[in-house]
């Protein structure tokens, strides 16, 4: 027995390595979805846990609502997705922020 690890892909053909590597990266998304799903429901519960006290969080919480929704939309409605996006750019507007 040798005290140097033995490199096992050296052994394993193009394919099999490649196999291995989209495992690795399917894993690594699954997981970053389920993280994000968790912070996504903690905000949500912030959201509807209290009532805006101000404009601006009432606009934070809007925006978020409608980046929901237009996430949700298929590609190809682009008459939501223009509705959405005007809502989005008045709500900058009407807040003072640049876009």
């Amino acid at each position: 027995m040798t005290e140097t690890p033995i490199e096992l892909d050296k052994h394993r053909g193009m394919a099999a390595q490649k196999a291995t590597d989209i495992r690795r990266v399917i894993a690594e998304v699954e997981a970053n979805a389920k993280l994000l799903r968790d912070k996504q429901g903690v905000v949500e519960i912030e959201i509807l846990g209290a009532p805006a006290t101000s404009w601006p969080e009432a606009v934070a919480k809007a925006r978020y609502v409608l980046n929901l929704y237009s996430a949700g939309l298929p590609a190809t409605d682009t008459h939501h997705r223009d509705l959405v996006a005007a809502v989005l750019a008045d709500l900058a507007r009407l807040s003072g922020e640049s876009t």
